[in-house]
């Protein structure tokens, strides 16, 4: 038996799971880490924390599965996308906490750059459209706030990095500095046609690109050896890299042109493979590289993000006390026919796709004396499903296919009411496969391909089980119903914060 390993470091927590070569779990260990809020929309991870995290997920994986470092292959590395750590690259001293994925920040910049800078020029080198949500602002607001920063980076002393290069780094030693394609196609500065640094985009917000990681495929090369006194205290090659949403593509083996999964986590992210054509969106969606194979062409998909998915069954049990867990919101959901007029619109930092609205923020609307928790709890996670049937809409008009299925993952699957309300939404099947770790999953997939656990891709997709299945049972007119009332609760969130306010 081959063993591959999958770091896994997401936005609420970091995990280190061992797969064997039949892509089976053979032992997890999971930390979660501090969510820190300097300020209202601002929101930052400690790059130190999130390090110690992986070093004892690893060491504790390993001592669940009674294995040494030298019996696992290779590593794969999947991370949460956009977040930014700066860091020396000779030391390793972090220069400033992470700046998370979700903070708004460079919300100024991105609206002074929308005045003078032709968005659909932009697009069609990144791929992207801009907003606060990835790098290239956040990097931007380093440079600008941390004193003497840019004084390093224009010497290349500092790095600024997604968690892919952190990780990568420290695995190995302080060598390897790099990012693979998917993650660097969520900075706002590589052309996603050539798949480099844009010295036009890098201009543009004014980041010197000696400052910035090296580029490489997701997988089809050894990035590094990992340092044999590190976490594993051997050198286990670091053999795979695909950025959380890419990698749970990659992990339900959407390999095919029209293959679409939805990860049901913090957030909620729906991809579809537009195989090696870069499909520009007129939806408000995300062009993005979904992997690339050494030596081979890179693979595209369109992209939808929805920012605030499970986070918001947190927040309904840690900040409002409405639930003491997940599985009771899910009981309160199943105990009413129907969310009772009720919807909720959890637009905490604005609307990512496909609004894009840093002004947006969270209402809940139709409230009536006949409401109740129950109510209100199935709304929670209706309001999901909801969020994305509007990147599934989009997604079908760009690609201009018709989804037969949908692949689901991610913590949120574990809800039967959401997943039962989702294909009712869509009207399509919703499918969740046997291993449900699919982001932990892809990386591996990566890591193993490059050393030759697995020899390719049709071998993966192989592999691919389906566990379960809901089935659309919900009608027409009831369906555009809930529609048109969920659009009339987004629209109520409009508005409301100033994008030049301080906190928007």
């Amino acid at each position: 038996m081959k063993y591959i390993g999958a770091l896994d470091q997401g936005t609420t927590s970091s995990r280190f799971i061992i797969f064997d070569d039949q892509g089976a779990i053979v032992a997890s260990c999971q930390k979660e880490h501090r969510q820190i809020y300097p300020k209202p929309g601002w929101v930052e991870h400690d790059p130190l924390e999130i390090w110690e995290n992986c070093h004892q997920c690893i060491e504790g994986a390993l001592a669940k599965a009674g294995l040494q470092g030298s019996d696992i292959s290779a590593v794969g590395i999947t991370n949460q996308r956009e977040t930014i750590v700066a860091f020396d690259r000779r030391s390793g001293a972090v220069r400033h906490n992470a700046i998370v994925w979700q903070d708004l920040r460079g919300s100024d910049l991105i609206e002074e750059l929308k005045k003078k800078t032709d968005a659909s020029s932009m697009q069609k080198k990144s791929g992207l459209i801009f907003s606060p949500y990835f790098s290239a602002s956040k990097i931007a607001w380093l440079l600008e706030h941390v004193e003497g920063l840019r004084a390093e980076a224009e010497r290349g002393d500092v790095v600024f990095g997604t968690i892919d290069t952190w990780l990568v780094y420290n695995l190995s030693g302080k060598q390897a500095v790099v990012t693979d394609v998917s993650n660097a196609s969520r900075y706002l500065l590589m052309d996603i046609n050539t798949l480099e640094w844009d010295q036009e985009l890098l201009t543009l917000f004014n980041i010197p690109v000696q400052a910035l990681p090296t580029i490489v495929p997701s997988t089809g090369m050894v990035y590094a050896e990992c340092a044999t006194d590190g976490p594993f205290g051997f050198p286990v090659p670091v053999a795979g890299i695909l950025g959380d949403q890419q990698a749970a593509l990659f992990g339900q083996a959407c390999f095919g042109e029209g293959m679409a999964k939805s990860t049901y986590g913090t957030g909620c992210f729906l991809l579809v493979n537009t195989g090696c054509e870069a499909k520009l969106s007129a939806e408000g969606l995300l062009t993005t590289v979904a992997y690339q194979i050494a030596g081979s062409k890179p693979v595209y998909a369109l992209e939808g993000s929805v920012a605030v998915a499970g986070s918001l069954v947190q927040w309904a049990r840690d900040s409002l006390k409405l639930v003491e867990s997940a599985q009771e919101l899910d009981r309160l959901a199943e105990s009413v026919p129907d969310c009772g007029g009720v919807y909720i619109v959890p637009a905490f930092s604005g609307l990512f796709a496909p609004y894009w609205r840093s002004d947006a923020r969270g209402v809940i609307a139709g409230l009536t004396g006949y409401a109740t928790r129950a109510h209100i709890c199935r709304a929670i996670l209706e309001s999901t499903a909801f969020q994305a049937w509007d990147i599934f809409r989009g997604i079908e008009r760009d690609a201009e296919i018709t989804l037969s299925e949908l692949r689901v993952d991610g913590g949120l699957t574990n809800s039967a009411p959401l997943m039962a309300f989702q294909a009712d939404l869509l009207g399509i099947p919703v499918i969740r496969p046997l291993v449900v770790e699919t982001t932990a999953l892809g990386s591996a997939y990566a890591a193993g391909l490059t050393v030759g656990i697995w020899e390719s891709l049709e071998v993966l997709a192989s592999q691919w089980k389906e566990e379960r299945r809901w089935e659309a049972t919900m009608g027409e007119a009831e369906r555009e119903a809930k529609i048109h009332y969920w659009m009339k609760a987004v629209h109520r969130t409009l508005d409301w914060v100033p994008v030049d306010d301080e906190e928007s």
